[in-house]
Formats: C-alpha cells, structure tokens, sequence
C-alpha cells in the first residue's frame, strides 16, 4: 500500500484544475448540438479506447475483488450523472459561473472525509471551507436570477462528486487508477448503450442516436481525451493524500475557468458573481497555506531526536 505523499498528491490535483475546465469549456461548445445520451456515449467510450490498449500494453491487473467491483459501478453511474449535469448547465450558464458554483464541492468533501473516513480536519480548514461556500452563494444569486432553476444544476454536480470523491478514496488504493478508469468507462458504455438502443428520443428528450456532425467530431475527441486524463489526475491525487488535504486545492479551478472563458466565449462574471468567486478562491488558498504550514510542523515532529550525550545532563530510562 502507498503511503501518503501530500505534496504529489496536491500537484496532481492542480492539474486536474486546469484540464478539467477545458473539458468543460469543449461541451459549452458543442452545446445543444449532440444529444447528452450520445455525449457521454462517446465520451466514456474514448476513455475506454484509449485506455484498454495502456492496461494491455503495460500489464496491468484487471482483477477487482467483489467490493472493489461494486463500488466502481457505483461510482461510474455518479460519474456519469455529474458529468451530464455539468453539461446541462452549462448550456445555460457562463463556464465561469458553472465551476464556481459547484464549488460547495469541497466543503462538502472535508465534511464527510471528516464525518465518514475520520480524517484529521482542522477548525481554521472547517472556517475557511464556510467561508468559500458563502462567497459560491454570491455566485448562484445573480445566475439563478438569469436563468432560474438550472442554475442548482451545478449544485447537484457538487453534492454528487463529493459523494464520488469519497467512494474513489475507498478503492484508490485498491486498484490501478487507469486500470480504474479503463474499466469506468467500459461500464458507463455498457449502461448507456442499451438506452440509446431501446428508449427512442421521442420518449425521453436526449436520448437519442443521431449520429456525430462531422464539424464536431474533433469536439468529442477532446472531451473524450480530456475528461480522461483530468479524473486520472484526479484518481492518482486522491491515491497519494486525503481528501481533506485535496480539497482546498481545487478551488483553483475558479480562476482557470473564468480566464479560459474569457478567452474562449468572452464571458466575464457580474460584480456579484465576482465578490463571490474572489472570497471562494481566498478562502482556498488560505487553506492551502494553512495545510503546508501543517505539513512542516509534522515533518519537525517526525524528525528524529539526536541522541542523548552520556555524561552531558542526559537522564537514564529508569529516570
């Protein structure tokens, strides 16, 4: 079993909070034009095509224990369910505003990495994390007020990953994390091809097979390719350190969003949307600083003491 290693585990994670918004930035582009049953379709089926030929060529174990296997089903069908309602949400809202307001996210992973799995959480962290969710409140006021109810969409996207990132700390260190996420999206296919088979889109908007545009087919490719590598990113963070630890650092992911909506859509938040976003994004890096402060102060308490000098005040065991 590997041991924590914190600061990997923090850098992984900040690389799943720039690919991430790119990702998301890929479906607001694609918006209303493929039906979201075929998106995720294809999504995790390039996940699984790209992955499948890695674990084959790498010789990496496929095996899963019973409980190994049952919690990956249970997290490909969340996985599945908070990337649909990001996407919806995002047909409605800036890229900026969406993150932004999913980021209840990491409150509610400290609490139940406290509550649920028992890992140490500081009250300045606890503070900190209340602080961040007031100011994604100031996020979610104006964009409800634009485009009422699917504004919450984000809000679901959080409750549900938080829930994701907990089953995904319980097995990390079980199983390989491609190996996880080759077989995740063999099962997510598996779950929603019969749908697109069976249910007609008349029955149930979305989903529908209405074959890939030929203009963004290179669209889906890379939300297939970077959904992939940002829930590796993400795997491989929470394989090296706790979630409570992780948590912090994805707020980062506000401001990647916002300049990575800027540049692409020209969207820019609102005063409001704005005061939140800057107390969220101060909030977690404050956390941030509190947890490195943290993470010296255990190195010193590790350290080894030097060895009494016999003769120079050192006391004996019976002493």
């Amino acid at each position: 079993m590997d041991q924590d290693r914190p600061l990997l585990g923090i850098l992984l994670m900040l690389g799943f909070c720039v690919v991430a918004p790119m990702g998301d930035a890929t479906a607001k582009l694609l918006g209303g034009k493929v039906p979201l049953a075929e998106l995720l379709f294809v999504r995790f089926g390039i996940q699984a095509l790209v992955l499948i030929p890695v674990v084959i060529l790498t010789g990496r174990v496929w095996r899963m224990s019973r409980r190994v296997f049952a919690l990956s089903l249970l997290r490909t069908v969340m996985h599945m369910l908070g990337i649909g309602m990001m996407f919806m949400a995002l047909i409605y809202l800036p890229l900026a505003d969406a993150v932004a307001i999913a980021f209840i996210m990491p409150f509610l992973t400290l609490l139940l990495g406290h509550y649920v799995l028992g890992e140490e959480v500081g009250w300045r962290r606890m503070a900190a994390c209340a602080v961040g969710f007031a100011g994604t409140l100031l996020v979610v006021q104006p964009a409800f007020a634009d485009v009422g109810w699917p504004a919450l969409l984000p809000l679901g996207v959080a409750i549900n990953f938080s829930l994701f990132m907990l089953v995904t700390r319980q097995i990390a260190r079980e199983i390989d994390a491609i190996s996880l996420q080759a077989v995740s999206g063999v099962m997510a296919m598996l779950v929603i091809g019969p749908m697109l088979v069976i249910l007609p889109g008349g029955v149930i908007p979305g989903l529908a097979w209405e074959g890939v545009p030929p203009e963004v087919v290179w669209l889906l490719l890379a939300i297939g390719l970077f959904g992939t590598l940002a829930h590796l990113l993400m795997t491989w963070s929470l394989k090296f350190a706790p979630g409570a630890t992780l948590a912090p650092m994805q707020y980062l992911e506000i401001p990647f969003a916002t300049i990575i909506g800027f540049v692409i859509f020209g969207d820019l938040p609102d005063p409001i949307a704005t005061l939140g976003i800057c107390v969220t994004v101060s909030a977690g890096l404050y956390i941030l600083m509190r947890e490195r402060s943290v993470m010296r102060a255990s190195a010193s308490r590790a350290a080894p003491a030097p060895a009494p000098v016999q003769g120079a005040g050192a006391t004996s065991p019976a002493e």
